[in-house]
């Protein structure tokens, strides 16, 4: 059998690239989400996010795509897997 993804709206952003919106900020205020600088050599952002999720820690690195999903959870996605898996929505 095929399956075919349910078109839903996420809200996401680039780590290091757009401002953090307000639910990551609030993440990082509850220990869901640290993020690091460890060399500073990115003066737009945090160098990587380690954001708990259910299926364990994960790595954001410094322009990836951190993505809330429908029940607000947080997890990283790879800008090319992100291009090819989303598009903007109104």
């Amino acid at each position: 059998m095929r399956y075919r993804k349910k078109p839903i709206v996420i809200e996401a952003f680039r780590l290091g690239h757009h401002p953090m919106p307000d639910w990551f900020c609030d993440a990082r205020t509850a220990n869901t989400v640290i993020t690091h600088n460890d060399d500073g050599r990115y003066a737009g952002g945090p160098d990587y996010a380690l954001i708990k999720t259910l299926e364990g820690e994960m790595r954001a690195d410094h322009g990836d795509y951190v993505i809330q999903g429908v029940k607000g959870e947080l997890y990283p996605c790879k800008p090319d897997i992100f291009v090819a898996t989303y598009e903007a929505a109104e």
